[in-house]
């Protein structure tokens, strides 16, 4: 997956956007973290939707049974990096509550139909985080 990322991410700086592969045509950004327990970055390639002016990325790892590690390292260290369309901006991570989790939760999965397989692979709540940009 590593390889997968990485070609991602090479493609959408050098593009401001994804120009290839199975990411084509959907709304993707780069949210960089800091490592909870490393302090070092991280950068992840993420489907996102819009609700106003927040982005809004899901924490399913495709539907597995743990959250991936940008969701731990946002939640210690909410402050983040977002990449989208040749800029880069600061953003502040906000983890949505329900009923407002399951709200985004389907808009998104209406743009992305495979978020609705994701809920059905695991037992976990997969968790929605809101992003705000920062002046």
């Amino acid at each position: 997956m590593a390889g997968f990322n990485d070609d991602l991410i090479e493609d959408l700086r050098a593009n401001g956007k994804v120009t290839k592969g199975p990411f084509l045509g959907r709304s993707v950004l780069l949210l960089t973290t800091t490592g909870a327990k490393t302090g070092e970055t991280r950068t992840a390639p993420l489907v996102y939707s819009r609700d106003g002016d927040h982005y809004v990325i899901v924490a399913s790892k495709g539907g597995a049974p743990t959250h991936p590690s940008w969701f731990h390292n946002l939640r210690a260290h909410p402050t983040v990096a977002i990449e989208l369309g040749g800029e880069r901006f600061r953003a502040r991570a906000h983890v949505v509550p329900e009923p407002e989790r399951r709200r985004l939760y389907d808009a998104h999965a209406a743009i992305n139909p495979s978020f609705v397989d994701y809920e059905k692979k695991t037992t976990r709540r997969i968790p929605v985080v809101a992003l705000e940009r920062l002046p």
